[in-house]
């Protein structure tokens, strides 16, 4: 009977969930189509090209705005803006994380209480809020909301980090490392944190989610750089110029769908994650049991005939 291996490989695992590659597959599409951009569509995408609210045809495949600027180029090139400042959010928020919660599990007393003082303030203040203030107060541009979202964002990984660094923290092979005399730094990142690797991609896809996500929030508030492509502002843009009272659906649908569908690729992978480090949600395949043969009617008379 073949028995599923217990040590294969993190990535081996990955490869072979459906919902990671589905995830995987979604994301690789629009990183493609945002590096993509300039060649696909050159130019300034938010140029006049075309009667203004047309309808999607063979021309514009998703139709015009109300200035008669081209909804796919916008599409596309907002991709750009909006995946790096996910992905720059995301990082820089677990990395911060990862420094806090390792921190304060490894050194505990003293510089616990600091650190976790400092992360509950960012905790309970309310998040929506202080995006608004920070980003109504702070000059506009493309920086600012990338480093209000980090402010706002790495408290909640720090939190979770912290948790699961406390429990291996007091694992035996760590106490050993520390007898043996080595640096602080080298047992937190060569002994703690590869044990942490599952926890550790679940936070950067959530923190990735929540950059696309809130960075989309703050401009269709109008708290960004209305200047710069991106989903957010072209959400922004379609509320200003009437989309919706329009009835002009082309205009406002396509942003919002690539940030549901990037969101949901990252669920997926986040999903599967959880699926190959955790032996609760692993599927394990039984093996099928042979079907017993049919016997003929003279088989049970032959088995008696020789049992005498």
């Amino acid at each position: 009977m073949n028995q599923r291996k217990p040590n294969r490989s993190f990535i081996h695992g990955l490869l072979t969930n459906k919902k990671a590659l589905l995830g995987m597959s979604v994301m690789l599409v629009f990183i493609v189509l945002a590096l993509l951009a300039p060649v696909l569509f050159p130019g300034d995408p938010s140029r006049i090209t075309a009667m203004a609210s047309m309808e999607p045809d063979a021309e514009h495949l998703l139709g015009t705005t109300a200035k008669g600027q081209d909804v796919l180029a916008l599409t596309i090139h907002g991709a750009r803006s909006s995946l790096l400042v996910g992905l720059t959010v995301g990082f820089a928020s677990t990395f911060i994380g990862i420094l806090v919660g390792l921190a304060s599990a490894y050194f505990g007393k003293f510089i616990d209480e600091a650190l976790s003082l400092v992360t509950n303030v960012f905790l309970l203040l309310p998040g929506l809020p202080l995006l608004v203030i920070l980003a109504a107060f702070l000059p506009p541009g493309l920086g600012t909301v990338i480093l209000v979202l980090i402010v706002t964002g790495w408290a909640g990984s720090a939190r979770v980090l912290r948790s699961q660094a406390l429990s291996i923290r007091s694992k035996d092979f760590v106490a050993a490392a520390v007898v043996s005399g080595e640096r602080a730094g080298r047992i937190m990142f060569r002994e703690i944190l590869p044990n942490m690797a599952s926890i550790v991609m679940g936070t950067l896809l959530a923190c990735v989610i929540y950059g696309i996500g809130a960075q989309a929030g703050l401009e269709f508030l109008g708290l960004g750089d209305v200047s710069t492509v991106s989903w957010g502002n072209n959400l922004f843009w379609a509320g200003n110029e009437g989309a919706l009272l329009t009835g002009s659906w082309w205009v406002f649908v396509p942003s919002g769908v690539c940030i549901a569908l990037v969101a949901f690729a990252l669920a997926l992978i986040n999903y599967a994650v959880d699926e190959v480090t955790n032996p609760r949600l692993r599927k394990i395949r039984k093996p099928m049991t042979p079907t017993p043969a049919t016997s003929s009617p003279a088989e049970p008379a032959l088995e008696r005939s020789a049992a005498k």
